[in-house]
Order: structure tokens, then C-alpha cells, then sequence
């Protein structure tokens, strides 16, 4: 119980460092650009991509010809001189400003998340600091393996990544204290 009460805390507070990360802070923002011309490109969007949503990296080559050498250098010449896009589509179109869906998601993913942190922190009596320097760790190791893949090989720009691993180092580092407080405390009934 004492760790799920710890995942609920650490929930909490991820939830409202993220929203004071991007709502005040603008960290989610960094690195992301408006369009020259928006309405160009939308209006590109369908014509171009289709109707099947999804993931899209722009030059791309076909994976089945990933063996075939005169594909593989006319894809490289390529990229060498178009621009480079790494974009999720929709084709249909949705209120972005309508944010419903997503923030009920968040608070689920962040809570879930500090579940498995308040798992590992409650695995055995360690001490406050330690407790910390183990959601410090799970920081890291999530920027680590997400982030940096995203900016290695999708290009995702730097500022962006750094910015998601300051998010992610503070807003852990709170959730943290919290949860190796609640964690530490000796049992007894509060209240």
C-alpha cells in the first residue's frame, strides 16, 4: 500500500511540474518552429501522404529495398540535397486545442511511471538520498533511451532534447522527494 500511495504522490507531482514545465516554463516548446506558410503545407499533406495516419520520414526509401544498391545510392543522393522531415499525420482533422483526451492520459502514464520507480524505491530500506539518486538514475535512463535515439536518428533538433532532459531530471527529482519521503517514513498513521 505504502507504494502505491508513493505512485500516487509522484503522479501528482510529475503531473503538475510537466504542466508548470510547459505552461510557464515553455520547455515543451523549445526547439519546435511555425510554418513559413502553413496553409502550403497542409493543403501538401493529403495529396502527398494519403489517408493512412501515422509516422512519416521524409526522404524515405522503401525497407523491402534496403538491399537493392542502385535504390540505396539514388536515396542517398537524395538526401544529401532535399530537406529533411520527421512528422506524425493525421488526415483527418481534430481540435488540438481540446486537451480532454490527452491530459487524463498523462496523468495515468505519469502515475504509472512512478509506480515502477516506487517499486524499485521501496524494494528495500534504503536511504532518503539513495531513494532520490534512484529516481535521479530512472531520469536519466529514460532520456537516455528515448531521447537521444529521437536526436541520433530521427534528427530531432538538440535544443529539444536537452529541453526534454531538463523536464524530465526536475520533474523526477520532485516526484522523487516525495516519494522516497513517503517511503522512509517509519509507519506510523498520519493524521
Amino acid at each position: 500500500m505504502r507504494v502505491l500511495v508513493a505512485a500516487l504522490f509522484g503522479g501528482i507531482v510529475m503531473f503538475l511540474w510537466g504542466a508548470v514545465a510547459h505552461m510557464a516554463l515553455g520547455l515543451g516548446n523549445v526547439g519546435m518552429r511555425q510554418p513559413v506558410a502553413e496553409d502550403t503545407v497542409l493543403a501538401a499533406l493529403h495529396p502527398g501522404l494519403g489517408d493512412q495516419a501515422g509516422v512519416f520520414i521524409l526522404p524515405s526509401v522503401d525497407p523491402a529495398k534496403m538491399g537493392d544498391k542502385a535504390t540505396i545510392a539514388a536515396y542517398s543522393a537524395k538526401t544529401k540535397v532535399s530537406p529533411y522531415a520527421f512528422m506524425v499525420y493525421m488526415p483527418q482533422g481534430e481540435d488540438l486545442s481540446d486537451m480532454s483526451g490527452q491530459l487524463p492520459r498523462q496523468w495515468a502514464s505519469d502515475t504509472l511511471s512512478a509506480l515502477a520507480l516506487a517499486f524499485v524505491m521501496g524494494l528495500a530500506a534504503f536511504s532518503f538520498m539513495t531513494r532520490l539518486s534512484i529516481a535521479l538514475a530512472a531520469a536519466v535512463f529514460a532520456w537516455l533511451s528515448t531521447m537521444v535515439p529521437y536526436w541520433n536518428w530521427y534528427r530531432f533538433p538538440t535544443n529539444f532534447t536537452v529541453a526534454a532532459l531538463i523536464e524530465q531530471v526536475i520533474g523526477w527529482l520532485l516526484a522523487g522527494a516525495v516519494m522516497a519521503w513517503w517511503l522512509g517514513r517509519d509507519g506510523r498513521r498520519v493524521g
